[in-house]
C-alpha cells in the first residue's frame, strides 16, 4: 500500500532514486530536468524543504513498500489562496490509478489542510495519461498555452467543489 507523505528530509535518497530511475521515462512527457538537478539534488532538496517551511510550496511524495518513492504531487505558487499543481508517476506505476489517487489525495489536502480555493495545472496536448487524469479529478481546460515548445492546456479547479 501507497501513503503520501509531506515531503522531508529523510526522503532525499529515495526521491534522488525515483528522478534517475525514471529521468528518461518523464523526459518522454515533460522538459528534461538536466544534469545539474542530479549533481546538486541534495543542495536543491533543502532549499525546496525551505521554501516549504516558508508555506510558499507543499511537496508531497507517494511511498511504497521499502520506503521506495512511487510519485510526487506538488502545490507550487502558492498565493492568495491558489497554488499551481505538479506531479510526476514512476514509469512501474503508471496506468494502475496511482496518478489518479495520488492527485485527489492532494486536492483534498489543499483544501483542507492548507486553506486553498483553487488550484491549476498545465499540460501538453500529447501527454495523454495526463489529461485523462485532470479530467478524471474535475479540472477543468481553461485555455492553450505552450510548454517547453510544446502546445499544450491550462486547467482550472475550484477546491470547493470536491
Amino acid at each position: 500500500m501507497a501513503v503520501l507523505e509531506r515531503l522531508r528530509s529523510d526522503h532525499a535518497s529515495a526521491l534522488l532514486a525515483f528522478e534517475r530511475e525514471n529521468r528518461g521515462y518523464f523526459a518522454a512527457f515533460v522538459p528534461d530536468r538536466g544534469d545539474a538537478y542530479f549533481r546538486d539534488f541534495e543542495a536543491r532538496h533543502r532549499a525546496l524543504l525551505g521554501e516549504q517551511e516558508a508555506g510558499a510550496v507543499h511537496f508531497h511524495v507517494l511511498v511504497g513498500e521499502g520506503g521506495v518513492v512511487l510519485g510526487r504531487f506538488n502545490l507550487v505558487d502558492v498565493v492568495d489562496g491558489a497554488a499551481e499543481l505538479g506531479y510526476r508517476v514512476a514509469e512501474r506505476a503508471a496506468g494502475r490509478g496511482v496518478a489518479t489517487a495520488g492527485v485527489r489525495e492532494v486536492c483534498r489536502l489543499a483544501r483542507d489542510a492548507y486553506r486553498l480555493s483553487r488550484l491549476t495545472a498545465v499540460t501538453t496536448l500529447d501527454n495523454d495519461g495526463s489529461r485523462a487524469v485532470l479530467g478524471r479529478v474535475g479540472f477543468g481546460a481553461v485555455g492553450s498555452v505552450t510548454i517547453d515548445g510544446r502546445p499544450g492546456t491550462a486547467y482550472e479547479l475550484d477546491l470547493a467543489g470536491l
